[in-house]
């Protein structure tokens, strides 16, 4: 790595150190020639993700576009923004380790809401709402059962 002090293009490591939950490399460095230290970062590179409407449309993923969306479903729930950034990481990881550059919006949906599931209920129903377009109260009540029915089935596994 050349120096950004007197440009040599030799320096070496003299600390390195993982970062963002392992997903990065934070190195300190120093010049073999002026002596000069600084520090970089090394990160994976990943491929861009792009999302398929349900109009067809195509547009980049946006981490922050998921992270908003998830704020507003937990607004004035006891669910913290820590929890949400591991939420976004979680599914993040989940579009990356299927592979596919291109990922439907249903595909996301569906895993915003698995979580949202497992967090808080008033969250997963308001997002639920929104994902699904309910036209009345018998979707609601029909996504309702379904919260029950999960809670029922991880009751009797513990």
């Amino acid at each position: 790595m050349k120096c950004n002090q007197c440009h040599h293009p030799d320096t070496k490591v003299i600390e390195s150190r993982d970062v963002a939950d392992s997903s990065a490399i934070r190195r300190r460095r120093q010049c073999n020639e002026c002596g000069y230290r600084f520090t970089t970062y090394e990160r994976l590179e990943r491929p861009q993700l792009i999302v398929i409407k349900n109009n067809g449309d195509r547009e980049l993923f946006s981490r922050d576009k998921l992270l908003s969306g998830l704020y507003r479903a937990c607004e004035k729930t006891p669910i913290t923004t820590v929890q949400l950034e591991r939420v976004v990481t979680d599914i993040e990881n989940q579009l990356y380790a299927c592979g596919d550059i291109e990922i439907p919006s249903q595909k996301i949906g569906q895993l915003v809401m698995e979580h949202l599931a497992a967090l808080d209920e008033v969250a997963y129903v308001r997002f639920a709402s929104v994902y699904r377009r309910f036209k009345d109260i018998a979707g609601f009540e029909k996504e309702l059962s379904q919260i029950r029915d999960l809670k029922a089935a991880k009751t009797k596994q513990s």
